[in-house]
């Protein structure tokens, strides 16, 4: 084995000796990969298994591999940790961090709690360790109305911190009890109603594939009740859900609202049919620090490991736990 890559992943070829340097080394360190949907093309194709965060959280809980190379962000990689606290959890690199989850911290989620006692705490996936164990229940963007639907409708909740999921929660439920944290996903937020509108408009006949962390999702709702889009082509749908749906369509067109590289996923999932980022530019940088070198890195240095101190990942696994354990049984996040 090479201490790093010398192939051109350009060709078809040299992908195909990467991958199998890849597995082969993964084979060698006992070792499963683990790929969320906005990965790179690359890193997707090379992982064992790629989905969402609830998917991926499912295969963590089981896996039977002794280490767990998770290509995500850091809460990710903090979640498979406290699934499965015997086995190494790797991250091809550290600094892989996410916006969403930096928007509430476990001090601030303390101080909402004594503000308002007797209230659940339902927090997304997308969060810290520390504030999963401040936690109730988790949920994912596909199981989110299921969980909040759970608790009995006169007991408030504090929902966090995505603005945009909790809004569809309350929308849903009816629920005039639930807070909702103001943290946001910077690329769903910059996913706006005008450029829905102006994709829509091009693509009269396309349907709409629109993740409810995004800020557009109340604009398509809408669209839809105005009668500029036909509302059964307007789907609310978590990242895994996208997945099934673009596997069942007979459309020749979806308009995708979410990160861009959900579009690998969904082209894979329906060759067929031509998937068109709502916003092109809808990157997240954080997804993207993960590449082919730092994956084979990774795997030959046993690096870097995420740990979760014991004391905080035993609160926090009963609320990880009831995520998985509620809901849909094929999407997440």
């Amino acid at each position: 084995m090479t201490s790093a890559i010398t192939t051109d992943l350009s060709s078809r070829e040299g992908w195909t000796r990467w991958a199998e340097r890849i597995h082969a080394l993964a084979e060698e360190r006992d070792a499963v990969i683990l790929a969320h949907n906005y990965q790179l093309p690359e890193i997707q194709d090379v992982a064992h298994h790629v989905g969402d965060s609830l998917a991926l959280s499912r295969v963590a809980a089981t896996a039977t591999q002794s280490t767990i190379i998770f290509c995500g962000v850091h809460f990710m990689a903090e979640t498979a940790k406290i699934l499965s606290p015997d086995k190494r959890v790797l991250i091809p690199d550290a600094a892989a961090g996410c916006s969403l989850a930096d928007s509430l911290t476990a001090e601030e989620l303390r101080t909402w709690k004594a503000e308002n006692p007797g209230a659940m705490v339902v927090s997304y996936v997308n969060t810290t360790a520390a504030v999963k164990a401040e936690t109730d229940i988790c949920c994912t963007s596909s199981n989110a109305v299921e969980v909040v639907a759970s608790i009995p409708a006169d007991t408030p909740v504090l929902f966090g911190p995505d603005q945009f999921l909790g809004a569809h929660v309350r929308r849903m439920l009816g629920r005039d009890n639930i807070q909702v944290w103001g943290g946001e996903c910077h690329v769903h937020a910059g996913i706006n109603g005008d450029q829905l509108r102006a994709q829509a408009e091009g693509h009269p006949d396309a349907e709409l594939y629109i993740h409810p962390e995004c800020g557009c999702a109340t604009s398509a709702l809408y669209l839809a009740g105005a009668g500029a889009v036909p509302e059964d082509r307007v789907k609310i749908l978590s990242t895994g859900d996208m997945v099934t749906a673009a596997a069942r369509s007979t459309s020749r067109q979806v308009l995708v609202a979410t990160e861009i590289g959900m579009i690998h996923q969904l082209r894979r999932a329906a060759p067929g049919v031509e998937f068109l980022p709502v916003n092109e530019r809808a990157s997240c940088k954080y997804m993207k620090m993960i590449t082919p070198e730092k994956l084979e890195r990774s795997l030959l240095e046993l690096r870097d490991e995420v740990d979760v101190d014991p004391e905080t990942a035993a609160k926090a696994r009963g609320a990880v736990q009831r995520m998985i354990e509620i809901g849909n049984p094929g999407g997440g996040e």
